[in-house]
């Protein structure tokens, strides 16, 4: 008796392992997006991985712009640009015409963040407008991406992301019926431009290395700052 109830015990281990499998494998076929060892797709929802995959990105710039193109990105390659010993970029790209247009249009970004952007304003920016406004974001206006300086403009000190094109300002967001959201003068708003606005910061958070706030300081009152910043083997995320 005692033998026959160790082979039931057995047995339904065992059935439960299998379902478990099956489960597991359904899971990982529906949602591969929230699997670490699954490629990246910028078509793909935001999984619980997508930020460190995006973040990958930066040691293979070729496969980022292979990336760029199965997403459908209107893009052109910028030639390789050196200014001194610590400014310059050698994997940068500037969209072409696209549902979102960013103010000024002359952008070039690292293939990384451009990969993150179309993320962020798909999953992130348009889902938040129709969800407090009805309407479909048209325009980011920006306060640019490269420059060759330090942190916080400083004459000493760490060198700024934006050195190598690697940071995005934004500062406002335009939608389709011609609405202006403003970082600077909406932020505190308590309606649906500072709700907006606070939940395309809390979305960057997941994709960018690093996503600032008027919350964060002063010095970023008037916009978002975004970058995919990499700090070590498992690079780092900042969000303020």
């Amino acid at each position: 008796m005692r033998r026959v109830r160790g082979l039931i015990m057995l047995t339904i281990v065992l059935a439960a392992l299998v379902l478990g499998g099956l489960a597991l494998r359904d899971y990982a076929r529906r949602h591969p997006q929230d699997l670490p060892w699954t490629a990246l797709d910028l078509r793909q929802p935001v999984g619980n991985f997508t930020g460190r995959k995006l973040a990958g990105l930066a040691a293979d710039a070729p496969r980022c712009r292979a990336l760029l193109a199965q997403a459908g990105a209107a893009f052109s390659a910028l030639p390789s640009r050196r200014e001194g010993a610590q400014c310059g970029h050698v994997d940068a790209v500037r969209f072409g015409a696209r549902e979102i247009g960013y103010r000024p249009a002359d952008l070039g970004l690292a293939c990384p963040l451009a990969a993150a952007l179309i993320v962020w304003e798909r999953e992130v920016v348009q889902a938040a407008a129709q969800r407090h406004f009805g309407r479909r974001v048209a325009a980011i206006d920006h306060y640019g991406g490269y420059n060759c300086r330090r942190m916080y403009g400083r004459g000493e000190g760490a060198w700024s992301e934006h050195a190598t094109a690697n940071a995005l300002d934004v500062a406002a967001f335009r939608l389709a019926d011609g609405t202006r959201i403003s970082v600077l003068n909406d932020w505190r708003d308590q309606g649906a431009k500072g709700r907006f606005l606070r939940e395309v910061r809390d979305g960057g958070c997941g994709l960018f290395a690093t996503t600032l706030s008027p919350d964060y300081n002063a010095a970023h009152r008037d916009h978002l700052h975004l970058d995919q910043a990499r700090r070590g083997e498992w690079g780092w995320r900042a969000c303020r």
